[in-house]
């Protein structure tokens, strides 16, 4: 018994389109990663801000469910230590880079 392609059941296979990158994307992606940097920290900024702020309210007895707190310092916790990770790679990345003999 042979086994048959998928063409002979009358089926072709998808294949992706490739899209081509133009003059823009170039340009676009020189500050491209500059902004994502930017961005993630800006998000770290809010996620320990949100947290801090909860934390007083807690402190205070404004705040009905402690619960809240408990997950905002958690989410702080973990997207800081995921930056400082990151952070460390890419000095990790750059010294190797400077390592390497021209």
């Amino acid at each position: 018994m042979s086994v048959s392609g998928i063409e002979a059941l009358g089926f072709t296979p998808y294949v992706p389109p490739v899209a081509s990158p133009t003059p823009t994307d170039a340009v676009q992606g020189s500050s491209g990663f500059a902004d994502l940097v930017i961005d993630g920290l800006d998000r770290l900024e809010a996620v320990q801000n949100k947290a801090d702020g909860l934390a007083i309210q807690a402190a205070s007895g404004d705040l009905e469910n402690i619960h809240d707190y408990t997950i905002a310092a958690s989410e702080a916790a973990v997207t800081t230590q995921l930056t400082v990770a990151l952070r460390n790679k890419a000095v990790e990345a750059f010294t190797e880079i400077m390592r390497m003999p021209i």
